[in-house]
Formats: C-alpha cells, sequence, structure tokens
C-alpha cells in the first residue's frame, strides 16, 4: 500500500516537474516571437530607407553627413546580433530619422513631394508598430524572466538552465531627448 502512495506521490512530482518546464519553454518561445516582431519591423523601416534616402538627397545637400549616417546604420543592421546591438543600432537610426524629418520642415519642396509623404506616412506607421512591438516584447519577456525567479519554477528553471532575457531598453539619455535642429550656426 504504501509503496503505490509513494510512487502516487513521485509521479505527481514528475508531472508537476513536466508542467513547469513546458511553462518555461513556452514562455521563451512567447519572447523569442515576440522579439521576432520587433525584427519584422526594424527589418520593415530599414526597407524604408533607401527610398527615403534617395527621395530626400535632392533637397538637403546640407545634410549629406546625416544622410550618410542614415545609410551606414542600415548596412550594419546585417550584422547585427543580439537584442542590445540591434537596440542600440535602432536607437541610432531613430535619432537620424528624427533629424531628417525635422529638417525637412525647412524644405518646402521637400515637405509637398508625393514620395515623400508617403514614406513618411509609413515610416510613422512603422514606428507605431515598432514601439507597441517593443513594450510587447518587454511584458513577454518581463513575464518570462519573472517565471525564472519566482519559487518554485526558479528551482526547476535552475536545473535545466534556464536563462533570462534580455529587455529591449533605450541605453542612452542622448536618445531619450528630441532633436534639436539649429541653423543659426
Amino acid at each position: 500500500m504504501w509503496i503505490w502512495i509513494i510512487l502516487g506521490i513521485i509521479v505527481l512530482i514528475l508531472l508537476w516537474i513536466v508542467g513547469v518546464y513546458n511553462g518555461l519553454v513556452k514562455s521563451r518561445m512567447k519572447v523569442k516571437n515576440a522579439w521576432s516582431q520587433i525584427d519584422v519591423q526594424l527589418q520593415r523601416r530599414f526597407d524604408l530607407i533607401p527610398n527615403l534616402v534617395e527621395t530626400v538627397k535632392g533637397y538637403m545637400k546640407h545634410e549629406e553627413s546625416t544622410l550618410t549616417k542614415v545609410t551606414e546604420l542600415r548596412s550594419s543592421w546585417a550584422n547585427a546580433t543580439g537584442v542590445k546591438e540591434k537596440a542600440e543600432l535602432d536607437n541610432a537610426l531613430s535619432g537620424a530619422l528624427k533629424t531628417i524629418m525635422a529638417v525637412s520642415e525647412n524644405y518646402p519642396e521637400l515637405k509637398a513631394n508625393e514620395n515623400f509623404l508617403k514614406l513618411q506616412d509609413e515610416l510613422n506607421n512603422t514606428e507605431n508598430k515598432l514601439s507597441f512591438s517593443r513594450q510587447f516584447y518587454n511584458d513577454t519577456a518581463t513575464m518570462y524572466n519573472t517565471k525564472l525567479e519566482v519559487v518554485p519554477s526558479n528551482i526547476i528553471a535552475s536545473i535545466f538552465h534556464f536563462t533570462a532575457e534580455e529587455l529591449f531598453k533605450v541605453d542612452s539619455e542622448e536618445a531619450r531627448k528630441n532633436v534639436k535642429v539649429d541653423f543659426g550656426n
């Protein structure tokens, strides 16, 4: 009789371990999916950039360094790996794109250009999607990371070497600021 009780307890413990393990795997997969959604939106933005640069080039001769920086950042994207590196590139690119949009205010012909207006609208839509995707990723990663920290799932997580996921964040104070354009100099 006692042997059946002990076997029953062992089976329940094994089922619990499998359930917690599967829950951790599902959470990790949700985090990876959330990251891929950011990746898709970032790629979309990077695909729009050559068209934006070509449209803007003819109007913004004085902003060649900004356009060059945007092109270089886009090229760096292909070699980027991991959340941190892509987040840094994303932050740098966001700043450069803000500068282009701010400077475009001083070029009435550019502001009236149909291609530029379409690209600007597409970039704005993509930025909104990126913002939502970043928030979703961070929420998903936080839920997963919490599972890694709380008892009793932290025991299973440590046994099976689950590691915390990095959050998508702005590391530099400069990226948090609004772009200031000064033509007085």
